[in-house]
Protein backbone atom coordinates (compact mmCIF):
# COMPACT_ATOMS: atom_id res chain seq x y z
CA UNK A 1 0.00 0.00 0.00
CA UNK A 2 0.99 3.37 -0.29
CA UNK A 3 2.60 4.98 3.01
CA UNK A 4 3.64 8.24 4.24
CA UNK A 5 5.09 10.09 6.50
CA UNK A 6 2.80 13.52 5.61
CA UNK A 7 0.36 11.87 7.41
CA UNK A 8 1.81 10.78 10.38
CA UNK A 9 0.12 12.57 13.23
CA UNK A 10 -2.57 13.17 11.53
CA UNK A 11 -6.35 12.71 12.40
CA UNK A 12 -8.90 11.88 9.85
CA UNK A 13 -12.09 10.73 9.79
CA UNK A 14 -13.20 8.50 6.54
CA UNK A 15 -16.92 8.54 5.98
CA UNK A 16 -17.69 5.13 3.81
CA UNK A 17 -16.26 1.98 4.04
CA UNK A 18 -16.56 0.48 0.62
CA UNK A 19 -13.16 -0.93 -1.53
CA UNK A 20 -12.08 2.70 -1.34
CA UNK A 21 -12.54 3.25 1.92
CA UNK A 22 -11.19 0.48 3.67
CA UNK A 23 -7.86 1.06 1.65
CA UNK A 24 -7.76 4.82 2.87
CA UNK A 25 -8.23 3.17 6.21
CA UNK A 26 -5.27 1.11 6.22
CA UNK A 27 -2.81 3.57 4.73
CA UNK A 28 -3.60 5.78 6.90
CA UNK A 29 -3.03 3.95 10.10
CA UNK A 30 -0.20 2.47 8.42
CA UNK A 31 1.26 5.70 8.00
CA UNK A 32 0.97 6.44 11.15
CA UNK A 33 -2.39 8.80 11.49
CA UNK A 34 -5.66 8.71 13.66
CA UNK A 35 -8.32 7.63 11.91
CA UNK A 36 -12.11 7.88 12.80
CA UNK A 37 -13.71 5.13 10.28
CA UNK A 38 -17.56 4.90 9.95
CA UNK A 39 -20.09 3.11 7.74
CA UNK A 40 -23.86 3.37 7.35
CA UNK A 41 -23.69 -0.50 6.84
CA UNK A 42 -22.68 -2.41 10.36
CA UNK A 43 -20.98 -4.82 8.04
CA UNK A 44 -18.64 -2.50 6.70
CA UNK A 45 -18.05 -1.16 10.14
CA UNK A 46 -17.40 -4.84 11.68
CA UNK A 47 -15.14 -5.43 8.42
CA UNK A 48 -12.45 -2.71 9.81
CA UNK A 49 -11.78 -4.74 13.01
CA UNK A 50 -10.35 -7.80 10.56
CA UNK A 51 -7.92 -5.35 8.52
CA UNK A 52 -4.61 -6.98 8.79
CA UNK A 53 -2.48 -5.50 10.82
CA UNK A 54 -0.33 -2.75 8.74
CA UNK A 55 2.98 -4.08 7.10
CA UNK A 56 5.79 -2.43 5.89
CA UNK A 57 4.37 0.76 7.23
CA UNK A 58 5.15 2.34 10.61
CA UNK A 59 6.83 -0.04 12.86
CA UNK A 60 5.26 0.21 16.78
CA UNK A 61 2.09 2.44 15.35
CA UNK A 62 -0.79 -0.67 16.21
CA UNK A 63 -2.62 -2.36 13.64
CA UNK A 64 -6.51 -2.99 13.08
CA UNK A 65 -7.16 -6.56 13.63
CA UNK A 66 -8.04 -7.79 16.90
CA UNK A 67 -6.05 -9.66 19.04
CA UNK A 68 -3.32 -10.38 22.10
CA UNK A 69 -0.63 -7.21 21.85
CA UNK A 70 -3.06 -4.48 21.00
CA UNK A 71 -4.34 -2.05 22.69
CA UNK A 72 -7.61 -0.65 22.73
CA UNK A 73 -7.73 3.22 21.22
CA UNK A 74 -8.58 6.32 23.51
CA UNK A 75 -11.82 7.50 22.27
CA UNK A 76 -11.58 11.28 20.79
CA UNK A 77 -15.31 11.50 22.07
CA UNK A 78 -18.09 10.05 23.90
CA UNK A 79 -19.91 9.29 20.93
CA UNK A 80 -16.85 6.96 19.74
CA UNK A 81 -16.80 3.36 20.13
CA UNK A 82 -13.42 1.89 20.66
CA UNK A 83 -12.24 -0.63 18.09
CA UNK A 84 -10.61 -4.21 19.13
CA UNK A 85 -6.96 -3.98 18.54
CA UNK A 86 -4.96 -1.31 17.22
CA UNK A 87 -3.74 2.28 18.97
CA UNK A 88 -4.60 4.35 15.35
CA UNK A 89 -8.51 3.61 14.71
CA UNK A 90 -11.97 3.99 15.91
CA UNK A 91 -15.48 3.93 15.34
CA UNK A 92 -17.24 7.64 14.98
CA UNK A 93 -19.85 9.24 12.94
CA UNK A 94 -18.50 12.22 11.79
CA UNK A 95 -21.72 13.24 12.12
CA UNK A 96 -21.81 13.13 15.42
CA UNK A 97 -17.92 13.50 16.60
CA UNK A 98 -16.59 16.53 17.56
CA UNK A 99 -14.53 17.16 14.34
CA UNK A 100 -12.43 20.17 15.94
CA UNK A 101 -8.91 19.75 15.31
CA UNK A 102 -9.03 16.98 12.43
CA UNK A 103 -6.95 17.25 9.22
CA UNK A 104 -9.57 16.30 6.59
CA UNK A 105 -12.64 14.04 6.56
CA UNK A 106 -12.18 11.83 3.63
CA UNK A 107 -15.48 10.58 1.83
CA UNK A 108 -16.13 8.05 -0.54
CA UNK A 109 -17.17 9.55 -4.14
CA UNK A 110 -20.57 7.96 -3.97
CA UNK A 111 -21.23 10.31 -1.19
CA UNK A 112 -23.29 13.30 -2.68
CA UNK A 113 -21.88 16.45 -1.36
CA UNK A 114 -24.89 18.41 -2.54
CA UNK A 115 -27.37 16.62 -0.06
CA UNK A 116 -25.18 14.66 2.80
CA UNK A 117 -25.06 17.02 6.15
CA UNK A 118 -21.35 15.84 5.90
CA UNK A 119 -20.70 19.07 3.37
CA UNK A 120 -22.27 21.73 5.73
CA UNK A 121 -20.96 19.56 9.27
CA UNK A 122 -17.22 19.70 7.87
CA UNK A 123 -17.17 24.00 6.59
CA UNK A 124 -18.64 24.63 10.34
CA UNK A 125 -15.79 22.85 12.00
CA UNK A 126 -13.28 24.41 8.71
CA UNK A 127 -11.90 20.98 8.17
CA UNK A 128 -12.19 20.44 4.28
CA UNK A 129 -13.65 17.23 2.88
CA UNK A 130 -11.72 14.98 0.50
CA UNK A 131 -10.75 11.77 -1.33
CA UNK A 132 -8.74 8.92 -1.62
CA UNK A 133 -7.36 10.54 -4.81
CA UNK A 134 -6.57 14.25 -2.55
CA UNK A 135 -4.71 11.86 -0.23
CA UNK A 136 -2.67 10.09 -2.97
CA UNK A 137 -1.70 14.29 -4.11
CA UNK A 138 -0.60 14.72 -0.92
CA UNK A 139 2.04 11.99 -0.88
CA UNK A 140 3.19 12.03 -4.12
CA UNK A 141 6.21 13.43 -2.62
CA UNK A 142 7.22 10.05 -0.71
CA UNK A 143 6.94 7.73 -3.36
CA UNK A 144 9.94 6.90 -6.31
CA UNK A 145 10.39 9.94 -9.11
CA UNK A 146 7.07 9.44 -11.49
CA UNK A 147 4.70 10.81 -13.89
CA UNK A 148 0.62 10.75 -13.10
CA UNK A 149 -1.92 11.06 -15.97
CA UNK A 150 -4.89 12.02 -15.03
CA UNK A 151 -8.32 11.28 -17.59
CA UNK A 152 -11.57 12.16 -17.22
CA UNK A 153 -14.92 13.12 -19.75
CA UNK A 154 -18.48 11.47 -19.51
CA UNK A 155 -17.69 8.92 -21.81
CA UNK A 156 -14.44 6.59 -22.98
CA UNK A 157 -13.05 6.87 -19.82
CA UNK A 158 -11.94 3.43 -19.03
CA UNK A 159 -11.43 2.31 -22.17
CA UNK A 160 -8.87 5.45 -22.26
CA UNK A 161 -7.47 4.48 -19.33
CA UNK A 162 -6.97 0.92 -19.46
CA UNK A 163 -5.31 1.71 -23.67
CA UNK A 164 -2.84 4.48 -22.11
CA UNK A 165 -2.39 1.28 -19.44
CA UNK A 166 -1.92 -0.79 -22.06
CA UNK A 167 0.32 1.39 -24.46
CA UNK A 168 2.47 1.48 -21.21
CA UNK A 169 3.33 -1.69 -20.20
CA UNK A 170 3.87 -2.79 -24.27
CA UNK A 171 7.27 -0.02 -24.01
CA UNK A 172 8.01 -1.73 -20.76
CA UNK A 173 7.68 1.69 -18.52
CA UNK A 174 6.24 0.51 -15.31
CA UNK A 175 2.70 1.61 -14.98
CA UNK A 176 -0.58 1.58 -12.76
CA UNK A 177 -4.05 2.25 -13.18
CA UNK A 178 -6.40 3.02 -10.63
CA UNK A 179 -8.57 5.58 -9.30
CA UNK A 180 -12.12 5.16 -10.85
CA UNK A 181 -10.62 1.69 -12.23
CA UNK A 182 -9.30 -1.05 -10.77
CA UNK A 183 -8.31 -1.55 -7.01
CA UNK A 184 -8.19 1.45 -4.86
CA UNK A 185 -5.09 3.63 -5.34
CA UNK A 186 -3.92 3.92 -1.50
CA UNK A 187 -4.28 0.16 -1.62
CA UNK A 188 -1.63 -0.66 -4.77
CA UNK A 189 2.06 -0.90 -3.80
CA UNK A 190 4.16 1.92 -5.10
CA UNK A 191 5.57 2.25 -8.21
CA UNK A 192 9.67 2.03 -9.43
CA UNK A 193 11.51 5.40 -10.12
CA UNK A 194 10.40 6.01 -13.80
CA UNK A 195 6.50 4.56 -13.28
CA UNK A 196 3.68 6.24 -14.25
CA UNK A 197 0.13 6.33 -12.42
CA UNK A 198 -2.66 6.04 -14.98
CA UNK A 199 -6.16 7.43 -13.10
CA UNK A 200 -9.48 7.57 -14.48
CA UNK A 201 -11.35 10.41 -12.56
CA UNK A 202 -14.77 10.91 -12.24
CA UNK A 203 -16.07 14.40 -11.69
CA UNK A 204 -17.17 13.03 -8.01
CA UNK A 205 -13.11 12.44 -7.16
CA UNK A 206 -12.37 15.79 -8.77
CA UNK A 207 -14.89 17.48 -6.76
CA UNK A 208 -13.12 16.04 -3.72
CA UNK A 209 -9.56 16.44 -5.28
CA UNK A 210 -7.77 20.09 -4.50
CA UNK A 211 -3.87 19.42 -5.57
CA UNK A 212 -3.52 16.72 -8.13
CA UNK A 213 -0.71 17.83 -10.37
CA UNK A 214 -1.39 15.71 -13.28
CA UNK A 215 2.13 15.41 -15.96
CA UNK A 216 -0.95 15.14 -18.50
CA UNK A 217 -4.00 15.56 -17.68
CA UNK A 218 -7.28 14.29 -20.17
CA UNK A 219 -10.03 15.45 -21.03
CA UNK A 220 -12.36 13.28 -23.92
CA UNK A 221 -15.74 14.79 -23.65
CA UNK A 222 -18.70 16.03 -21.78
CA UNK A 223 -21.87 15.51 -22.05
CA UNK A 224 -25.09 15.92 -19.91
CA UNK A 225 -24.49 13.32 -16.84
CA UNK A 226 -24.80 13.07 -12.84
CA UNK A 227 -27.38 16.17 -13.08
CA UNK A 228 -28.99 15.30 -9.64
CA UNK A 229 -25.27 16.15 -8.22
CA UNK A 230 -24.87 19.33 -9.57
CA UNK A 231 -26.94 22.68 -10.12
CA UNK A 232 -26.55 22.42 -13.78
CA UNK A 233 -24.88 21.10 -16.63
CA UNK A 234 -22.90 24.01 -16.63
CA UNK A 235 -21.32 23.34 -13.20
CA UNK A 236 -20.97 19.51 -14.28
CA UNK A 237 -18.72 20.59 -16.74
CA UNK A 238 -17.22 23.21 -14.52
CA UNK A 239 -16.22 20.37 -12.40
CA UNK A 240 -14.53 18.25 -15.15
CA UNK A 241 -12.38 21.74 -16.21
CA UNK A 242 -10.75 21.69 -12.97
CA UNK A 243 -8.52 19.37 -13.66
CA UNK A 244 -6.62 21.17 -15.57
CA UNK A 245 -7.02 23.99 -12.88
CA UNK A 246 -4.69 21.49 -10.56
CA UNK A 247 -2.15 20.43 -13.71
CA UNK A 248 0.87 22.05 -14.85
CA UNK A 249 1.96 20.17 -17.17
CA UNK A 250 0.83 18.89 -20.88
CA UNK A 251 -3.48 19.05 -21.38
CA UNK A 252 -4.72 16.75 -24.34
CA UNK A 253 -8.63 17.50 -25.03
CA UNK A 254 -10.75 15.98 -27.61
CA UNK A 255 -12.34 19.15 -29.22
CA UNK A 256 -14.88 17.22 -30.65
CA UNK A 257 -18.42 18.98 -28.24
CA UNK A 258 -19.14 22.56 -27.24
CA UNK A 259 -17.80 22.21 -23.70
CA UNK A 260 -14.59 20.35 -24.25
CA UNK A 261 -14.07 23.11 -27.45
CA UNK A 262 -14.49 25.82 -24.26
CA UNK A 263 -12.04 24.59 -22.39
CA UNK A 264 -9.63 24.29 -24.89
CA UNK A 265 -10.15 27.41 -25.66
CA UNK A 266 -9.71 28.77 -22.21
CA UNK A 267 -6.36 26.67 -21.78
CA UNK A 268 -5.15 28.38 -24.86
CA UNK A 269 -5.66 32.08 -23.77
CA UNK A 270 -3.93 30.59 -20.62
CA UNK A 271 -6.93 30.53 -18.06
CA UNK A 272 -7.92 27.85 -16.51
CA UNK A 273 -4.60 25.76 -16.09
CA UNK A 274 -2.01 25.76 -13.30
CA UNK A 275 0.80 27.62 -15.42
CA UNK A 276 0.49 29.78 -18.50
CA UNK A 277 -1.89 27.25 -20.72
CA UNK A 278 1.11 25.53 -22.57
CA UNK A 279 1.25 22.32 -24.06
CA UNK A 280 -2.36 22.45 -25.26
CA UNK A 281 -2.82 19.22 -27.68
CA UNK A 282 -6.37 19.06 -29.59
CA UNK A 283 -7.27 15.53 -30.98
CA UNK A 284 -9.90 14.50 -32.81
CA UNK A 285 -11.61 11.02 -34.06
CA UNK A 286 -10.50 11.74 -37.39
CA UNK A 287 -6.87 11.96 -36.47
CA UNK A 288 -7.47 8.21 -36.62
CA UNK A 289 -7.82 6.22 -39.88
CA UNK A 290 -8.32 2.51 -40.69
CA UNK A 291 -8.95 0.91 -37.19
CA UNK A 292 -9.31 -2.81 -38.72
CA UNK A 293 -6.29 -3.51 -37.50
CA UNK A 294 -7.20 -3.17 -33.79
CA UNK A 295 -10.37 -5.85 -33.12
CA UNK A 296 -10.84 -4.61 -29.64
CA UNK A 297 -10.89 -0.78 -30.44
CA UNK A 298 -13.82 -0.78 -33.58
CA UNK A 299 -16.44 1.77 -33.61
CA UNK A 300 -16.42 5.66 -34.38
CA UNK A 301 -16.68 5.88 -29.84
CA UNK A 302 -13.16 4.18 -30.28
CA UNK A 303 -11.54 6.68 -32.55
CA UNK A 304 -11.88 9.00 -30.17
CA UNK A 305 -10.54 7.11 -26.83
CA UNK A 306 -8.06 5.61 -29.25
CA UNK A 307 -6.78 9.64 -30.48
CA UNK A 308 -6.59 10.63 -27.43
CA UNK A 309 -4.42 7.86 -26.02
CA UNK A 310 -2.07 7.98 -28.96
CA UNK A 311 -1.59 12.17 -27.85
CA UNK A 312 -1.02 10.73 -24.26
CA UNK A 313 1.74 8.01 -24.78
CA UNK A 314 3.39 10.22 -27.23
CA UNK A 315 3.13 12.89 -24.84
CA UNK A 316 5.62 10.66 -22.23
CA UNK A 317 7.18 10.02 -24.55
CA UNK A 318 6.07 6.75 -26.61
CA UNK A 319 7.66 5.32 -29.40
CA UNK A 320 5.86 4.25 -32.17
CA UNK A 321 6.01 1.05 -32.98
CA UNK A 322 5.15 0.27 -29.43
CA UNK A 323 1.84 2.30 -30.03
CA UNK A 324 1.64 0.31 -32.50
CA UNK A 325 1.65 -3.06 -31.21
CA UNK A 326 -0.16 -1.46 -28.43
CA UNK A 327 -3.25 -1.07 -30.30
CA UNK A 328 -3.24 -3.96 -32.00
CA UNK A 329 -2.93 -6.49 -28.82
CA UNK A 330 -5.15 -4.56 -26.70
CA UNK A 331 -7.79 -6.60 -25.15
CA UNK A 332 -10.81 -4.45 -24.36
CA UNK A 333 -12.03 -3.81 -21.35
CA UNK A 334 -14.76 -6.09 -19.03
CA UNK A 335 -18.36 -5.32 -19.20
CA UNK A 336 -17.83 -2.71 -21.95
CA UNK A 337 -19.22 -4.15 -25.39
CA UNK A 338 -18.25 -7.78 -23.70
CA UNK A 339 -18.99 -10.32 -25.90
CA UNK A 340 -20.20 -12.99 -22.89
CA UNK A 341 -20.91 -16.33 -25.16
CA UNK A 342 -22.73 -17.39 -28.39
CA UNK A 343 -26.24 -19.94 -27.16
CA UNK A 344 -28.31 -21.05 -29.74
CA UNK A 345 -27.20 -18.83 -32.56
CA UNK A 346 -27.53 -15.42 -30.17
CA UNK A 347 -24.71 -13.87 -29.31
CA UNK A 348 -25.05 -12.25 -25.45
CA UNK A 349 -23.13 -8.92 -25.03
CA UNK A 350 -22.03 -7.48 -21.73
CA UNK A 351 -22.01 -3.87 -21.51
CA UNK A 352 -22.97 -2.89 -18.40
CA UNK A 353 -20.61 -0.57 -17.82
CA UNK A 354 -22.61 2.18 -20.24
CA UNK A 355 -24.55 4.03 -17.53
CA UNK A 356 -25.92 6.68 -19.52
CA UNK A 357 -27.78 6.77 -22.80
CA UNK A 358 -24.90 7.75 -24.44
CA UNK A 359 -22.61 5.61 -23.76
CA UNK A 360 -25.13 2.95 -24.94
CA UNK A 361 -25.32 4.05 -27.77
CA UNK A 362 -22.17 2.61 -29.38
CA UNK A 363 -23.61 -0.85 -28.52
CA UNK A 364 -26.90 -0.79 -29.90
CA UNK A 365 -25.30 0.79 -32.94
CA UNK A 366 -22.87 -1.99 -33.14
CA UNK A 367 -25.55 -4.83 -34.21
CA UNK A 368 -28.50 -4.91 -36.15
CA UNK A 369 -31.27 -7.09 -34.52
CA UNK A 370 -30.89 -6.03 -30.54
CA UNK A 371 -32.71 -7.33 -27.94
CA UNK A 372 -31.77 -4.56 -25.07
CA UNK A 373 -31.83 -5.29 -21.93
CA UNK A 374 -32.27 -1.79 -19.84
CA UNK A 375 -32.76 0.14 -16.33
CA UNK A 376 -31.82 0.97 -13.22
CA UNK A 377 -31.08 4.27 -11.48
CA UNK A 378 -31.97 7.22 -14.32
CA UNK A 379 -29.42 9.79 -15.23
CA UNK A 380 -31.82 11.19 -17.58
CA UNK A 381 -35.28 10.99 -18.56
CA UNK A 382 -35.45 10.19 -22.00
CA UNK A 383 -33.60 8.35 -24.61
CA UNK A 384 -32.60 10.82 -27.22
CA UNK A 385 -29.03 10.16 -26.65
CA UNK A 386 -30.02 6.53 -28.47
CA UNK A 387 -32.95 8.13 -30.77
CA UNK A 388 -31.14 6.72 -33.95
CA UNK A 389 -30.18 3.88 -33.07
CA UNK A 390 -33.38 2.76 -31.46
CA UNK A 391 -33.98 1.07 -35.64
CA UNK A 392 -31.92 -1.20 -34.27
CA UNK A 393 -33.94 -2.72 -31.48
CA UNK A 394 -36.11 -5.55 -31.64
CA UNK A 395 -37.46 -5.29 -28.53
CA UNK A 396 -36.69 -4.03 -24.90
CA UNK A 397 -35.96 -5.89 -21.27
CA UNK A 398 -36.46 -2.97 -18.55
CA UNK A 399 -35.45 -3.39 -15.21
CA UNK A 400 -34.80 -1.93 -11.86
CA UNK A 401 -35.87 1.35 -10.47
CA UNK A 402 -36.16 3.18 -13.97
CA UNK A 403 -38.28 0.30 -15.54
CA UNK A 404 -41.37 1.73 -15.70
CA UNK A 405 -39.59 4.86 -17.46
CA UNK A 406 -38.11 3.07 -20.12
CA UNK A 407 -41.22 0.63 -20.52
CA UNK A 408 -43.43 3.75 -21.39
CA UNK A 409 -40.58 5.74 -23.33
CA UNK A 410 -40.03 2.47 -25.66
CA UNK A 411 -43.67 1.77 -25.47
CA UNK A 412 -44.24 5.43 -27.01
CA UNK A 413 -41.77 4.52 -30.20
CA UNK A 414 -43.46 1.39 -30.75
CA UNK A 415 -41.03 -0.71 -29.56
CA UNK A 416 -42.45 -3.87 -28.43
CA UNK A 417 -41.50 -3.86 -24.27
CA UNK A 418 -41.28 -6.15 -21.25
CA UNK A 419 -40.56 -4.92 -17.80
CA UNK A 420 -39.26 -7.46 -16.51
CA UNK A 421 -38.29 -5.86 -12.96
CA UNK A 422 -35.34 -7.76 -12.37
CA UNK A 423 -32.33 -8.53 -14.52
CA UNK A 424 -33.01 -12.50 -14.11
CA UNK A 425 -36.67 -12.40 -15.70
CA UNK A 426 -35.40 -9.82 -18.43
CA UNK A 427 -32.63 -12.72 -19.24
CA UNK A 428 -34.83 -15.54 -19.53
CA UNK A 429 -37.64 -13.53 -21.58
CA UNK A 430 -34.53 -12.59 -23.98
CA UNK A 431 -33.72 -15.71 -24.38
CA UNK A 432 -37.07 -16.97 -24.98
CA UNK A 433 -38.00 -14.34 -27.78
CA UNK A 434 -34.73 -13.87 -29.24
CA UNK A 435 -33.56 -16.08 -32.41
CA UNK A 436 -30.39 -17.03 -34.38
CA UNK A 437 -27.89 -13.78 -35.22
CA UNK A 438 -29.56 -11.49 -33.09
CA UNK A 439 -28.01 -10.27 -30.29
CA UNK A 440 -29.02 -9.85 -26.17
CA UNK A 441 -27.07 -7.20 -25.25
CA UNK A 442 -27.12 -5.78 -21.51
CA UNK A 443 -26.57 -1.90 -22.06
CA UNK A 444 -28.52 -0.34 -19.34
CA UNK A 445 -28.29 3.14 -20.01
CA UNK A 446 -28.26 3.78 -16.16
CA UNK A 447 -26.56 3.90 -13.14
CA UNK A 448 -26.40 -0.20 -10.87
CA UNK A 449 -26.89 1.35 -7.39
CA UNK A 450 -30.27 0.52 -6.94
CA UNK A 451 -30.20 -3.25 -7.11
CA UNK A 452 -26.28 -3.98 -7.48
CA UNK A 453 -23.01 -2.43 -5.50
CA UNK A 454 -21.67 -1.70 -8.88
CA UNK A 455 -21.57 -2.06 -12.76
CA UNK A 456 -19.21 -4.73 -12.03
CA UNK A 457 -22.05 -6.48 -9.98
CA UNK A 458 -24.57 -6.02 -12.73
CA UNK A 459 -22.07 -7.17 -15.39
CA UNK A 460 -21.33 -10.36 -13.32
CA UNK A 461 -24.71 -10.95 -12.71
CA UNK A 462 -25.76 -10.85 -16.48
CA UNK A 463 -22.57 -13.52 -17.22
CA UNK A 464 -23.64 -16.01 -14.57
CA UNK A 465 -27.00 -15.64 -15.86
CA UNK A 466 -25.52 -16.57 -19.66
CA UNK A 467 -23.27 -19.42 -18.24
CA UNK A 468 -25.92 -20.97 -16.66
CA UNK A 469 -27.47 -21.37 -20.01
CA UNK A 470 -24.81 -23.41 -21.45
CA UNK A 471 -25.02 -27.11 -21.97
Amino acid sequence: MIVSDVFAGRRYAVLGLARSGMATVAALVASGAEVVAWDSDPERRDAVLLLPPPTGGRAGEGGLAGGDGFTKPQPLSPALSPVKGGSSVSLGDPLVVDLDGFDAVVVSPGVPLNRHPIAGRAAAAGVPVIGDIELFAQARASLPAHRVVGITGTNGKSTTTALVFHLLETAGVPALMGGNIGLPILGRDPLPAGGVYVLELSSYQIDLTRTLDCDVAVLLNITPDHLDRYDDFAAYAASKARLFAMSSGVAVIAVEDDETRAVAAALARGDGHANDGSGLIEVRSSDVGDQSAWPALQGPHNAQNVAVAIAVARALGGGEDAIAEGLTNYPGLPHRMERVATVGGVLYVNDSKATNPTSTAPALAAYPKVHWILGGLAKTRDLDAVADQLGHVVAGYAIGDSADLYARLLTERGIPVVNAGTLAHAVGAAREAARAGEVVLLSPACASFDQYRDYEARGDAFRDLVGAMQP
